[in-house]
């Protein structure tokens, strides 16, 4: 992966510090799941090869899969045309849903309860 001290000046984060990351399995094309990241998260995912990202809610930095094990090894890393999402090509280890769902995309829009 590239310098990322070369590329953060060229990403568009919000004005929270965030930028939103879509993440697709690399083999199926799957969209998992969607998250936030920020700068450190960014440099973290960079550095290891492994997906991190910022949680709002909890307002830290997770590891995905530091808890379940099902880890996203980060095989590339796109931006979209406004530099303002990022697009992370990943081999997951196991299901990106906290629901045990291979994506958390899994029910059309009339089956949100």
């Amino acid at each position: 992966m590239s310098d990322i001290e070369a590329i953060l000046p060229r990403l568009r984060f919000d004005a929270n510090g965030l930028i939103a990351a879509v993440v697709q399995d690399a083999e199926t094309l799957q969209v998992l799941m969607v998250a936030w990241m920020n700068e450190e998260a960014l440099r973290l995912t960079l550095s290891t090869g492994e997906a991190h990202f910022w949680s709002r809610s909890r307002r830290a930095l997770w590891h995905k899969g530091a808890t379940s094990g099902n880890t996203m090894r980060v095989r590339e890393i796109r931006a979209d045309c406004d530099a303002d999402t990022l697009l992370l090509l990943v081999a997951p280890n196991g299901p990106a849903c906290h629901t045990g769902a291979v994506s958390c995309f899994y029910r059309r829009l009339d089956e949100v309860e």
